[in-house]
């Protein structure tokens, strides 16, 4: 849901600012960030979690005697849990800018360098930048 809230918040404050909407700014700007990092915590947690879960699974398929169909199943979840791993990351980073541009007092609000802001900017979009290839180099027909 929070996915879907900050969106529209983002939208008005962008119209606010360029005096398309005749409203102050900085709250919708607070508002869309606060969503945009309940959000992003979320997808932290889920990562968390589809990672224990997969990390049972593997651990599970090494002690069992494993077939073709199974080997491929333990391919696909190893497969699985990098992609999860790299969204944990694309998270973590987009998450620790987000708190850095919510107003001063809140965790490390605005005490980010901007060498830091811009690399945690670029591993976030490197991550997807790479998913994107390796989505589309496997949707490729042989």
């Amino acid at each position: 849901m929070a996915d879907q809230l900050y969106y529209p918040c983002e939208h008005v404050a962008w119209a606010a600012d360029y005096k398309i909407l005749n409203i102050h700014s900085s709250k919708w700007w607070t508002l869309s960030n606060v969503l945009w990092s309940v959000s992003l915590a979320l997808g932290v947690l889920r990562s968390l979690r589809v990672l224990q879960q997969l990390k049972r699974k593997l651990k599970q398929g090494r002690r069992d005697h494993l077939g073709t169909e199974e080997l491929k199943q333990l391919h696909l979840d190893q497969v699985r849990k990098r992609a999860e791993t790299l969204n944990l990351i694309s998270n973590l980073s987009d998450l620790a800018n987000a708190v850095h541009w919510m107003p001063r007092g809140i965790l490390w609000a605005g005490r980010f360098p901007e060498w830091l802001v811009g690399l945690m900017g670029t591993i976030s979009s490197l991550i997807g930048l790479y998913q994107m290839w390796y989505v589309s180099s496997a949707n490729k027909d042989p």
